[in-house]
């Protein structure tokens, strides 16, 4: 297996056990694929939900820019939902899955068609 498959494990069995949701593996992988190097770097791998600064950038550059979503309160709150979907004392919250959850909660799989 590959880095990348095994990193699409990983999240695949967060989603199962941590969030409590059977993946869509091939929708996982899209939107893993999505995120580029960042999967493979340590500090970009996860989200910090604590840091103000990240979730700006999380709706900023994947909410708005990727998913073509209007700015506006929802999105905050979608991201808010996400995190605590995760667990907030879930240390590492990757990066994929909090997207994906993303992706899954506006119905936006249809841009990873």
């Amino acid at each position: 297996m590959s880095k990348r498959d095994d990193l699409i494990a990983k999240y695949a069995d967060d989603l199962t056990n941590k969030v409590k949701v059977t993946p869509d593996l091939a929708l996982l992988t899209k939107v893993t694929i999505g995120c580029g190097p960042a999967i493979y770097n340590a500090d970009s791998e996860t989200v910090a939900a604590s840091d103000k600064a990240e979730l700006e950038r999380v709706k900023n550059n994947f909410l708005i820019k990727k998913l073509g979503l209007a700015d506006g309160p929802k999105l905050d709150e979608a991201i808010a939902a996400v995190i605590e979907l995760y667990g907030k004392s879930e240390r590492n919250k990757y990066r994929a899955v909090v997207y994906y959850l993303l992706v899954k909660h506006f119905g936006k799989e249809a841009v990873y068609a």
